[in-house]
């Protein structure tokens, strides 16, 4: 639990892959700990080809912040149910608890304790007094399966602990089984551990709203957010490091903060960084472009485009046209992946609601596909529990965008866009979700 995981949005684009993966590396070499990438879904095409580009692999997958039950086991030695109870004390005298009794296949079979032992005395000696004086060296002799407690249940190590619980605290037993996928022997856990168990540390970046983060972040400790979004943060147990500036991507403020400590990234990592940039400012021709993200491009070009870099034969210009063209058209997805490769939720007076964003080199490809997005998009609507949603189909040529609602309210009637004949938005210069569409539609839902 000493990890400090570093991690981006559900649905993850490739700036927050590669904010994560550049200011876990920055991180770690300034002698932060061990800081680890992570991710909080599955990979864009877009951040897949980047990544293969770079010869990177992915940030570990990260599902939530939620302790598991594999964070406070105990692999102590074992004993076989045949070994002789004298056997189980000697470990049970090492650990201090318990001896885990396993069988040759490695499944649990039962533990020695002080519960079992006093159970199976009992069962010995009963109420017969001319038992009473047993050797001790009788009882020892025993083997283990006579002793052992076979009752104790089991809990899958990659489990949620908070959902165990209750079970656990309907127990008199104090240790539990923690087993794998195959019912296999892992370790054992406490009570008194699993009452209060380590929390996982985690920096978020490129957001801060907790409807865009991992599910449970309530159960870890957040240490730091770096993000250039709105600000809708979650509450924190102490202060933290918070910063969010008005920037194209987050990994220009991760090339920032790299360049700042005095160090220059590895070829590699400048290149990811650099993609993140060109990802969120359609390389450089969105509005929220800022003279500080055409800095970090120059500074991470710097860094990307030298001998032996898996960029060594690229340009500003032919790296940032390949990254976007990886993420560009609807004819080779289904529609569904569409809409969920670059999702984000919102909640706004009351009404939760969804802004799915896809790119494509000429927006007829929408008319070809209209039916199977609106299809996706009204399954989003009940998987999720939305009121709406809408999906910004980008045209990264021509710098402008055509908008799929569903189920939108009377107020969004008033977008300030060009309706057509099949209901869609034609918003000529639209480019931008975060600066351009989303303060439109909260503006006409909180009047």
């Amino acid at each position: 639990m000493s990890k400090i995981y570093v991690v981006g949005h559900v649905n993850p684009d490739t700036d927050a892959i590669a904010s994560a993966i550049g200011y876990a590396w920055f991180r770690n070499a300034k002698g932060d700990g061990e800081v680890v990438a992570a991710r909080a879904g599955p990979l864009n095409a877009q951040t897949a080809w980047v990544l293969d580009r770079l010869e990177l692999s992915p940030p570990e997958f990260l599902a939530d912040a939620s302790p598991r039950f594999e964070v406070v086991v105990h692999r102590y030695d074992t004993v076989t149910p045949d070994q002789t109870l004298r056997d189980a004390w000697a470990i049970a005298n090492r650990t201090g608890t318990v001896a885990p009794v396993v069988d040759s296949n490695g499944i649990p079979f039962g533990l020695i304790s002080g519960f079992s032992l006093f159970r199976s005395l009992s069962n010995l000696v009963g109420p017969r007094l001319e038992l009473q004086d047993i050797r001790l060296q009788e009882l020892f002799d025993q083997p283990c399966r006579e002793v052992a407690d076979t009752e104790v249940p089991k809990f899958l190590s990659n489990s949620r602990i908070r959902e165990g619980l209750p079970r656990v605290l309907r127990e008199e037993r104090n240790d539990f089984w923690v087993v794998d996928q195959e019912g296999r022997y892992v370790g054992i856990c406490r009570q008194r551990d699993l009452l209060n168990p380590p929390r996982l540390q985690i920096i978020l970046v490129d957001h801060n709203e907790v409807s865009q983060s991992i599910r449970s972040l309530d159960e870890a400790d957040l240490l730091e957010v770096l993000d250039h979004h709105r600000v809708n943060n979650p509450p924190t147990r102490l202060p933290i490091r918070f910063r969010v500036d008005p920037v194209g991507s987050t990994s220009t403020l991760v090339s920032e903060r790299i360049e700042d400590n005095g160090m220059s990234a590895p070829p590699a990592i400048a290149g990811l960084l650099l993609a993140g940039v060109f990802s969120d400012t359609l390389r450089l021709n969105s509005p929220t472009t800022t003279d500080r993200d055409h800095r970090a491009c120059e500074r991470l070009g710097r860094w990307a485009f030298v001998g032996g870099s898996p960029l060594e034969n690229e340009s500003t210009e032919s790296f940032g046209e390949a990254v976007l063209n990886a993420a560009a058209g609807l004819a080779s997805r289904e529609a569904d992946d569409v809409i969920s490769s670059d999702l984000k939720i919102y909640e706004s007076a009351g009404v939760k609601f969804g802004i799915a964003q896809a790119e494509v080199t000429d927006l007829r490809e929408v008319d070809d596909h209209l039916s199977e997005l609106n299809e996706a998009l009204d399954n989003l609507i009940e998987a999720r529990g939305l009121s709406f949603a809408l999906l910004m189909v980008t045209d990264i040529v021509d710098g402008s965008s055509r908008i799929v609602i569903r189920r939108a309210p009377a107020l969004l009637y008033e977008l300030p866009y060009k309706r057509l004949s099949d209901e869609t938005y034609e918003a000529r210069g639209v480019v931008s979700r975060k600066k351009q569409l989303v303060p439109v539609i909260l503006a006409l839902l909180e009047g």
